[in-house]
Protein backbone atom coordinates (compact mmCIF):
# COMPACT_ATOMS: atom_id res chain seq x y z
CA UNK A 1 0.00 0.00 0.00
CA UNK A 2 1.31 3.24 -0.85
CA UNK A 3 1.24 6.27 1.52
CA UNK A 4 2.13 8.28 -1.00
CA UNK A 5 0.81 9.29 -4.66
CA UNK A 6 3.32 11.49 -6.83
CA UNK A 7 1.80 13.16 -9.76
CA UNK A 8 4.92 14.35 -10.55
CA UNK A 9 7.57 11.12 -11.77
CA UNK A 10 10.72 13.07 -11.47
CA UNK A 11 9.82 13.37 -7.71
CA UNK A 12 11.35 11.04 -5.00
CA UNK A 13 8.77 8.80 -3.85
CA UNK A 14 8.89 6.98 -0.41
CA UNK A 15 6.82 4.00 -0.15
CA UNK A 16 5.74 1.48 2.67
CA UNK A 17 4.48 -1.40 1.45
CA UNK A 18 2.80 -3.67 3.50
CA UNK A 19 2.12 -7.43 3.20
CA UNK A 20 -0.63 -8.64 5.34
CA UNK A 21 -1.83 -12.05 6.42
CA UNK A 22 0.24 -12.79 9.49
CA UNK A 23 -1.09 -12.69 12.53
CA UNK A 24 1.28 -10.69 15.04
CA UNK A 25 2.25 -11.09 18.62
CA UNK A 26 4.86 -10.63 20.92
CA UNK A 27 5.30 -8.43 24.35
CA UNK A 28 6.99 -4.50 23.79
CA UNK A 29 8.09 -2.53 26.92
CA UNK A 30 6.89 0.66 27.17
CA UNK A 31 8.55 3.44 28.95
CA UNK A 32 6.69 6.09 31.17
CA UNK A 33 4.77 9.11 29.32
CA UNK A 34 6.97 12.07 28.76
CA UNK A 35 4.20 14.55 29.51
CA UNK A 36 3.46 12.91 32.64
CA UNK A 37 7.32 12.71 33.68
CA UNK A 38 7.67 16.44 33.33
CA UNK A 39 5.17 17.76 35.65
CA UNK A 40 6.61 15.15 37.89
CA UNK A 41 9.90 15.85 38.19
CA UNK A 42 9.74 19.09 39.39
CA UNK A 43 6.97 17.76 42.35
CA UNK A 44 10.49 17.03 43.93
CA UNK A 45 10.90 20.62 44.60
CA UNK A 46 7.72 20.46 47.38
CA UNK A 47 9.88 18.24 49.38
CA UNK A 48 13.24 17.60 51.23
CA UNK A 49 12.54 14.26 50.80
CA UNK A 50 13.80 12.10 47.89
CA UNK A 51 11.14 11.22 45.12
CA UNK A 52 11.81 8.56 43.04
CA UNK A 53 10.14 8.40 39.65
CA UNK A 54 10.46 4.57 37.72
CA UNK A 55 10.50 4.19 33.77
CA UNK A 56 11.29 7.58 32.70
CA UNK A 57 11.69 7.74 28.82
CA UNK A 58 15.33 8.49 27.03
CA UNK A 59 14.62 11.95 26.28
CA UNK A 60 16.43 15.41 25.37
CA UNK A 61 13.70 16.90 27.37
CA UNK A 62 14.14 14.81 30.83
CA UNK A 63 17.52 15.44 30.48
CA UNK A 64 16.67 19.35 30.19
CA UNK A 65 14.75 19.26 33.51
CA UNK A 66 17.65 16.86 35.11
CA UNK A 67 19.98 20.02 34.29
CA UNK A 68 17.00 22.71 35.43
CA UNK A 69 16.22 21.26 38.99
CA UNK A 70 20.25 20.59 39.29
CA UNK A 71 20.80 24.56 38.70
CA UNK A 72 17.88 24.84 41.29
CA UNK A 73 19.83 22.74 43.70
CA UNK A 74 17.85 19.12 43.83
CA UNK A 75 20.40 16.08 43.19
CA UNK A 76 19.72 13.42 40.73
CA UNK A 77 20.75 9.67 40.94
CA UNK A 78 19.55 7.73 37.92
CA UNK A 79 19.47 4.21 37.48
CA UNK A 80 18.77 1.71 35.22
CA UNK A 81 14.77 0.60 35.96
CA UNK A 82 14.55 -2.78 37.68
CA UNK A 83 12.27 -5.39 36.21
CA UNK A 84 11.29 -5.27 32.45
CA UNK A 85 10.90 -1.44 32.17
CA UNK A 86 13.13 0.11 29.34
CA UNK A 87 12.99 3.38 31.01
CA UNK A 88 15.05 4.86 33.67
CA UNK A 89 14.67 5.37 37.18
CA UNK A 90 15.93 8.55 38.78
CA UNK A 91 16.09 9.75 42.69
CA UNK A 92 15.75 13.58 43.25
CA UNK A 93 16.60 15.14 46.46
CA UNK A 94 15.65 18.63 46.81
CA UNK A 95 16.81 19.18 50.97
CA UNK A 96 17.68 22.40 50.31
CA UNK A 97 17.17 24.87 47.54
CA UNK A 98 20.10 26.55 46.35
CA UNK A 99 18.25 29.04 43.75
CA UNK A 100 15.32 30.24 43.02
CA UNK A 101 16.10 31.57 39.28
CA UNK A 102 15.61 29.51 36.41
CA UNK A 103 17.54 31.12 33.63
CA UNK A 104 16.56 31.61 30.23
CA UNK A 105 19.78 29.73 29.11
CA UNK A 106 18.37 26.15 30.28
CA UNK A 107 14.11 27.67 30.11
CA UNK A 108 14.33 28.24 26.15
CA UNK A 109 15.59 24.67 25.71
CA UNK A 110 11.97 22.90 26.86
CA UNK A 111 8.76 24.85 27.60
CA UNK A 112 7.32 22.79 30.59
CA UNK A 113 10.24 24.25 32.42
CA UNK A 114 7.74 26.61 33.27
CA UNK A 115 6.13 24.03 35.72
CA UNK A 116 8.95 24.92 38.46
CA UNK A 117 7.54 27.88 39.25
CA UNK A 118 4.85 26.96 41.28
CA UNK A 119 6.49 24.40 43.58
CA UNK A 120 9.33 27.34 43.89
CA UNK A 121 6.51 29.74 44.82
CA UNK A 122 5.12 27.48 47.10
CA UNK A 123 8.43 26.75 49.09
CA UNK A 124 10.05 29.29 49.21
CA UNK A 125 7.68 31.52 48.99
CA UNK A 126 9.79 33.31 45.67
CA UNK A 127 10.30 32.20 42.13
CA UNK A 128 12.10 33.96 39.11
CA UNK A 129 11.50 32.08 35.83
CA UNK A 130 12.25 32.91 32.21
CA UNK A 131 9.29 33.09 29.74
CA UNK A 132 9.82 30.05 27.47
CA UNK A 133 10.15 32.50 24.51
CA UNK A 134 12.42 34.77 26.90
CA UNK A 135 11.94 38.31 25.20
CA UNK A 136 10.52 37.20 22.15
CA UNK A 137 6.79 37.92 20.34
CA UNK A 138 4.49 35.52 19.68
CA UNK A 139 5.65 32.83 21.99
CA UNK A 140 2.97 30.52 23.96
CA UNK A 141 1.44 32.99 26.75
CA UNK A 142 1.24 31.86 30.51
CA UNK A 143 -1.46 34.14 31.41
CA UNK A 144 -3.33 31.36 33.19
CA UNK A 145 -0.66 29.70 34.87
CA UNK A 146 0.38 33.75 35.87
CA UNK A 147 -3.74 34.23 36.82
CA UNK A 148 -3.91 30.94 39.25
CA UNK A 149 -1.00 32.07 41.20
CA UNK A 150 -2.27 35.53 42.06
CA UNK A 151 -5.58 33.64 43.09
CA UNK A 152 -3.35 32.42 45.82
CA UNK A 153 -2.19 35.32 46.64
CA UNK A 154 1.18 35.49 44.72
CA UNK A 155 2.23 39.26 43.39
CA UNK A 156 3.67 38.32 40.31
CA UNK A 157 5.87 40.73 38.51
CA UNK A 158 6.93 40.53 34.35
CA UNK A 159 10.51 42.32 34.10
CA UNK A 160 12.96 41.76 30.85
CA UNK A 161 11.44 38.22 29.77
CA UNK A 162 11.50 37.02 33.28
CA UNK A 163 8.32 36.12 35.62
CA UNK A 164 9.28 37.04 39.18
CA UNK A 165 6.62 35.88 41.86
CA UNK A 166 6.45 36.68 45.60
CA UNK A 167 4.54 34.50 47.98
CA UNK A 168 2.71 37.09 50.76
CA UNK A 169 3.59 37.03 54.27
CA UNK A 170 2.50 33.77 55.68
CA UNK A 171 2.93 31.65 52.66
CA UNK A 172 0.42 31.16 49.56
CA UNK A 173 -3.18 30.86 50.54
CA UNK A 174 -6.35 28.54 49.86
CA UNK A 175 -8.11 30.59 47.04
CA UNK A 176 -10.97 29.68 43.97
CA UNK A 177 -9.29 29.44 40.69
CA UNK A 178 -11.51 29.30 37.73
CA UNK A 179 -9.48 28.27 34.46
CA UNK A 180 -11.72 30.58 31.06
CA UNK A 181 -10.39 27.80 28.89
CA UNK A 182 -8.70 24.05 30.19
CA UNK A 183 -4.89 24.12 30.41
CA UNK A 184 -2.79 21.29 31.11
CA UNK A 185 0.06 23.47 32.31
CA UNK A 186 -1.57 26.01 34.15
CA UNK A 187 -3.51 23.36 35.95
CA UNK A 188 -0.28 21.90 36.96
CA UNK A 189 0.94 24.89 38.54
CA UNK A 190 -1.91 25.02 40.29
CA UNK A 191 -2.05 22.51 42.02
CA UNK A 192 1.89 22.24 42.92
CA UNK A 193 1.33 25.98 44.39
CA UNK A 194 -1.97 25.41 46.00
CA UNK A 195 -0.54 21.49 48.14
CA UNK A 196 1.49 23.98 50.61
CA UNK A 197 -1.14 26.95 50.97
CA UNK A 198 -2.56 27.73 53.48
CA UNK A 199 -6.34 26.43 53.85
CA UNK A 200 -8.48 25.12 50.95
CA UNK A 201 -7.96 25.66 47.13
CA UNK A 202 -10.90 24.85 44.58
CA UNK A 203 -9.90 24.65 41.18
CA UNK A 204 -12.69 25.33 38.06
CA UNK A 205 -12.48 24.01 34.58
CA UNK A 206 -8.99 21.80 35.75
CA UNK A 207 -7.33 19.63 33.11
CA UNK A 208 -8.24 16.61 33.13
CA UNK A 209 -5.30 14.66 30.68
CA UNK A 210 -3.89 11.60 32.23
CA UNK A 211 -0.98 13.33 33.31
CA UNK A 212 -2.66 15.29 35.56
CA UNK A 213 -4.24 12.23 37.05
CA UNK A 214 -0.51 11.20 37.48
CA UNK A 215 0.42 14.34 39.01
CA UNK A 216 -2.33 14.28 41.40
CA UNK A 217 -1.59 10.50 42.61
CA UNK A 218 1.83 11.08 43.08
CA UNK A 219 1.18 14.49 45.14
CA UNK A 220 -1.02 12.39 47.02
CA UNK A 221 1.42 9.37 47.66
CA UNK A 222 3.70 12.39 48.92
CA UNK A 223 1.26 13.41 51.84
CA UNK A 224 -0.88 15.92 49.66
CA UNK A 225 -5.07 15.72 49.55
CA UNK A 226 -6.66 16.35 46.81
CA UNK A 227 -10.40 15.38 45.74
CA UNK A 228 -12.18 15.22 42.59
CA UNK A 229 -8.89 13.57 41.01
CA UNK A 230 -10.19 13.32 37.31
CA UNK A 231 -12.54 15.28 37.31
CA UNK A 232 -13.08 19.47 35.95
CA UNK A 233 -13.60 20.30 40.11
CA UNK A 234 -10.48 19.70 42.13
CA UNK A 235 -10.33 20.65 45.74
CA UNK A 236 -7.07 20.51 47.24
CA UNK A 237 -6.85 21.12 50.91
CA UNK A 238 -2.97 22.49 52.07
CA UNK A 239 -0.54 20.64 53.75
CA UNK A 240 2.74 22.13 55.93
CA UNK A 241 5.00 20.08 54.34
CA UNK A 242 4.92 16.93 51.97
CA UNK A 243 7.02 13.90 52.26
Amino acid sequence: MALRVFEDRNELMDRIKIRGGHRLKGRIPVSGAKNAVLALMPASLLTSDSLTLINLPRLADVDSCCHLLNELGVSTMVARSKGDHPGREITLTADTIASTVAPYDIVRKMRASILVLGPLLAREGEATVSLPGGCAIGNRPIDLHLRALEALGAEIELTAGYVRARAPDGGLRGGIISFPVVSVGATENAIMAAVLARGETVINNAAREPEIVDLCQCLMAMGAKIDGVGNSRLVIHGCDRLH
